[in-house]
């Protein structure tokens, strides 16, 4: 439900330690791709956890076992805390993870030693040191760019906090090129131009791509 969520995941699986038998959070899986993606090719266990997906329709798509599909809302995750090895988090994280107290929150339902992992829209340069929000994104997404931030604005963000170890926080180097790609696939398959492709063409690369963060709780 996001640009090409399953580039993302593949990169930030880099990054990540997935073994066979783990128990993972896909955290606004959608319409559960990533969260297939996860079961089949790492052999985890995945709950799949989404606010706008009816989880009927999600288990349809998926057809797995080893995937739960719920309805969650990301402040109300209905998880005993420490159950979780990994939770992992594509084109999602941006709506809720930028409040200073969500690591917090989002960290209590990792084991010790639990890795978190976010692919998220980024820009290579903070809104606040542009002092404007560049008008071909504003156009598109208004305010919601203010949540789009560097990898090193995530790094101060979590390892200010002394819960995690960041492992990786980095930006993607072709993040903007995929995200063209991707739109023009979409354009082709829904016979009409997807609405970020005026917003990337006007970028050329030089703000936008995606970060790849990931970190272990400590």
């Amino acid at each position: 439900m996001g640009p090409n969520p399953l580039w993302l995941l593949e990169d930030l699986a880099r990054d990540l330690d997935l073994r066979p038998g783990m128990r993972v959070l896909d955290l606004g899986s959608g319409k559960g791709a990533t969260a297939a993606f996860l079961a089949k090719e790492y052999g985890v266990q995945v709950w799949a956890a989404d606010l706008w997906v009816d989880p009927t329709d999600a288990a349809a798509h998926i057809d797995r076992d080893d995937v739960v599909t719920l309805k969650a809302e990301a402040h109300t995750l209905p998880f005993a805390h420490g159950f979780f090895d990994a939770i992992v988090c594509v084109d999602a994280y941006e709506y809720f993870g930028t409040a200073d107290n969500y690591l917090s929150y989002i960290t209590s339902f990792l084991k010790p030693g639990g890795q978190l992992g976010v692919a998220t829209p980024a820009m290579t340069q903070e809104v606040r040191e542009l002092g404007h929000i560049p008008e071909h994104i504003k156009k598109l997404v208004g305010w919601e760019a203010l949540a789009w931030h560097t990898a090193d604005w995530w790094r101060f963000q979590w390892e200010i906090t002394d819960l995690v170890d960041v492992t990786a926080a980095r930006l993607q180097e072709n993040g903007w090129a995929d995200w063209v790609k991707w739109s023009h696939a979409v354009s082709e398959y829904r016979g009409e131009r997807d609405g970020a492709l005026d917003m990337l063409e006007a970028d050329n690369g030089q703000y936008l791509t995606f970060a790849i963060l990931a970190a272990r709780k400590r």
